[in-house]
């Protein structure tokens, strides 16, 4: 006898019984894109609830690679994947394509920039913020803003953390809110004032519901203000933004001035928060070929290289270099010091 058929609708059977969401919010669920940009702390947290929640195709984009400091509070990966060597985005979809095999998860290995944000969020319904910067987080507001997209920005540091949603045209984009980043070294980072897990995961699941209710065609109920939670300190502060909408002189959503899309903003060469590393973005139109590389580097020693990296040593730097032409310096945050050792091993 053939076997029966299973009801694909019977995993979600407890999340369809919420009234809110019901049979009819969990069907656009499952014929939902959503394509989420870093997948660190915040993302791998975003990651998870989505996938499991049922949404039908979610795109991870991610420059970085696994490293033992990041297991603290990036719930997707564990050690075996630090020994291995895998890019973040790639370690996530293989857990993700086994928790639900019902989701098209697609690994996206590149740094997000003004060359390939529109086409990587371009077929998406929703984009999601798992980022570590404001530079990045820009870059996202610009695109959602021009292609009419709904954004959910979310950020921690320490045991603080906020999030906002955006609907272009419906509520404040993120330049309403924060006009321009704070100058570097004027704001605390990971690396300064470290971060909990426990807040990485409150503020995830905050956007992980603005996600479902927009996906789910629930947009009255949407968070419209910016929310600021510290655990730490047992706090909760709502910040009444929705009246900022038109009001203020937005260069963004008012005048469709899209600097760091265009460009103008924004560099190809970024310090990576508590890394003490600089990633340098060189794109080639051809992939490196890495065991040609491997053997030009092997006088300085160990070289290791799989399908999505290369790593190697030299004079007390630790470089890791991808398929496009990226490459993560670790020792320095002197970014002229990391174009001159991408030159010297790596090439032009």
């Amino acid at each position: 006898m053939p076997a029966p058929e299973i009801d694909p609708l019977d995993r979600y059977s407890r999340q369809i019984r919420f009234h809110a969401l019901g049979e009819a919010g969990q069907r656009a669920l499952m014929g939902s894109r959503v394509t989420l940009c870093g997948c660190g702390a915040l993302g791998t947290v975003l990651a998870n609830h989505l996938v499991r929640a049922g949404v039908g195709r979610l795109r991870i984009i991610d420059r970085d690679f696994i490293e033992t400091h990041n297991l603290q509070r990036q719930i997707l990966f564990d050690e075996r994947d630090v020994a291995e060597n895998l890019p973040k985005a790639e370690a996530a979809a293989r857990k993700l394509r086994a928790v639900n095999s019902s989701v098209e998860i697609e690994a996206v290995v590149t740094d997000l920039d003004h060359t390939n944000v529109l086409s990587l969020v371009g077929d998406a319904d929703l984009i999601l913020d798992g980022t570590d910067n404001f530079e990045t987080r820009y870059l996202i507001n610009d695109a959602a803003v021009k292609l009419n997209k709904p954004w959910v920005y979310g950020g921690v540091i320490g045991s603080e953390g906020q999030t906002m949603t955006i609907i272009p045209g419906q509520t404040p984009c993120l330049r309403c809110v924060i006009e321009t980043a704070p100058p570097p070294g004027m704001t605390p980072t990971c690396e300064t004032a470290g971060v909990l897990g426990p807040a990485v995961a409150v503020i995830a699941s905050f956007e992980s519901v603005e996600a479902i209710k927009i996906l789910s065609g629930k947009l009255d109920a949407i968070n419209r203000d910016l929310i600021m939670v510290d655990l730490w300190d047992w706090t909760f502060r709502q910040l009444r933004i929705a009246g900022l909408l038109g009001k203020v002189d937005c260069p963004c959503c008012k005048h469709r001035k899209f600097e760091w899309l265009d460009g103008e903003q924004g560099s190809h060469t970024t310090t990576l928060c508590g890394r003490n590393a600089v990633q340098v973005a060189n794109r080639r139109a051809e992939p490196l070929d890495f065991p040609e590389m491997a053997r030009r580097l092997q006088p300085l020693g160990e070289v290791r290289h799989n399908a999505f990296m290369l790593r190697f040593a030299a004079e007390g730097y630790e470089f890791t270099v991808f398929p496009d032409g990226r490459a993560i310096i670790k020792g320095t945050n002197d970014i002229a010091k990391a174009r001159t050792l991408y030159a010297q091993f790596v090439g032009s």
